[in-house]
């Protein structure tokens, strides 16, 4: 998906803005009024905890690794480390962080790393899911990041050398790091942080519970029309139990939200999102063989804008795949605006076309998945369509108990809003086939609706000239 960035598009064209639909009442338009909104108060100080600060870097040349590693090992079991406002701390090596128990880290400045492409892929961690790279590594228990400070992938270098390419292209050798992972981690709780222009996926928490992100920002924003920031996912996963999301202002390249193979009691509450692929849940079903699952999720006080999709599941097909399920989700509480199906099931991901998709669907089970109270309008993309149910046509798979429920999303292109559903009835709504001719007809009768206004990031420069078509890119 081609979409200009959050706030360059939609604040220098003078012609969109002038066509541009306001968002609720309420609603932040900018990062200045989601702070105003949710205002991020530090933790109580304890004057137990001892501090410990170390040297800031002189220049982005200047390397703190060997420092930041030692601050934390000071501050390891009790204490926190301080990095202050006003300060950056360039990191330049790849970082072991695993030993973690009990520690504080107060982010006010800059965590940057450093842009050296040829040494990050000869030298970082690898984690073999989607040939991962990963600039250090988190892990431990009782960890808690927060702050109003900014962790910075500095990934422009890496968008630009990456341009053209697709991440789940067999034959990609060009890696770029994930700007937070942790592993193995036990009570892991982020507040505040701006994380800021990861190369790739921006969180990857694997093997963990109990983690907690609240108040944070996320962004990735291209200087270089040429070059996105694809694959720029807020927040994936591998085998995470008790995961929580709550007050997040994400404005990225791919997923909003995307928990991966086994996840367990997720809960996300208020994000903001725009010019994403939605709210997704997998992509899972990948490997061959291989069994995988997330249950009991609820994903609700939601704004998903100008981007692909709103509320998302996404399952493998193809000769070699795995096989798993997706149980008891919910999404409740959307407000879409503009964008193009604002719920999807996609059992024919990645990009398998619909003759392949029949004849090796995916063998992954999809039950109990509620969709309550969407208001909003689709992007007109798939004219009068505005939700798509795509469920596997294996014997051994099954698709059941999809429910919609106060589903208010209109269409911009005139007449009422249609659903299509294959492979899945009684979903509380009237459907259609995508292949009949009701089904055609709504699927032909395209607009382009108008953008869901917001307001510009004051503090970052942007391109002026990012184009406004959609076109179809990856997603993860």
């Amino acid at each position: 998906m081609k979409v200009s960035s959050f706030f360059s598009t939609l604040s220098l064209f003078a012609g969109v803005l002038a066509e541009a639909i306001d968002l609720p009442a309420g609603v932040p338009r900018s990062i200045e009024e989601f702070r105003a909104k949710h205002p991020y108060e530090l933790p109580v100080k304890r004057s137990h905890r001892k501090v410990y600060t170390i040297r800031h870097s002189k220049n982005d040349h200047d390397d703190v690794s060997s420092e930041f590693y030692k601050g934390l090992k000071k501050a390891n079991k009790g204490g926190t480390l301080y990095l202050p406002k006003g300060q950056t701390f360039v990191i330049g090596k790849p970082l072991d962080l695993t030993f973690l128990n009990d520690i504080h880290v107060h982010l006010e400045g800059e965590i940057k790393f450093t842009n050296d492409t040829e040494y990050w892929q000869k030298n970082a961690y690898k984690h073999p899911f989607q040939n991962s790279i990963m600039f250090w590594k988190w892990g431990g228990k009782n960890i808690k990041l927060y702050g109003k400070g900014v962790l910075n992938g500095n990934g422009q270098r890496w968008w630009n050398e990456f341009a053209g390419k697709e991440i789940l292209d067999t034959t990609n050798a060009y890696l770029r790091p994930i700007l937070f992972y942790a592993q193995n981690a036990t009570n892991l709780d982020i507040q505040g942080v701006h994380f800021k222009d990861s190369p790739c996926w921006t969180n990857f928490v694997v093997t963990s519970k109990d983690i907690s992100f609240k108040d944070v920002i996320c962004t990735a924003r291209s200087t270089n029309a040429t070059a996105l920031p694809k694959n720029t996912d807020f927040f994936d996963s591998l085998n995470v139990e008790n995961l929580n999301v709550e007050r997040a202002w994400v404005d990225i390249g791919d997923d909003c939200f995307s928990p991966k193979s086994n996840a367990t009691n997720v809960h996300v509450d208020t994000m903001y999102c725009n010019g994403t692929h939605g709210q997704s849940i997998g992509s899972l079903g990948q490997y061959k063989g291989e069994m995988s699952f997330v249950k009991d999720v609820v994903i609700e006080n939601v704004w998903m804008l100008n981007g692909q999709h709103g509320a998302r599941l996404k399952t493998w097909a193809g000769p070699d795949i795995g096989y798993g399920f997706i149980d008891n989700v919910t999404f409740r509480n959307f407000w879409g605006g503009n964008n193009e199906y604002t719920a999807f099931i996609d059992s024919c991901y990645f990009n398998i076309n619909a003759t392949t998709c029949a004849q090796y669907p995916s063998r992954m089970n999809i039950t109990n998945v509620l969709f309550d109270n969407f208001t909003g309008y689709s992007s007109g993309k798939y004219g009068n369509a505005v939700a798509r149910l795509t469920c596997s046509t294996s014997k051994d798979a099954v698709c059941e108990n999809i429910k919609f429920k106060d589903f208010n999303i209109k269409t911009p292109c005139g007449g009422d809003p249609v659903f299509l559903c294959d492979g899945v009835k009684d979903i509380g709504v009237d459907c259609v086939s995508a292949t009949s001719a009701a089904g055609k007809a709504a699927l032909a009768n395209k607009c382009v609706a108008p953008q869901a206004s917001v307001s510009p990031f004051k503090d970052i420069e942007v391109a002026l000239a990012f184009d406004f078509d959609f076109e179809t890119v990856p997603g993860t």
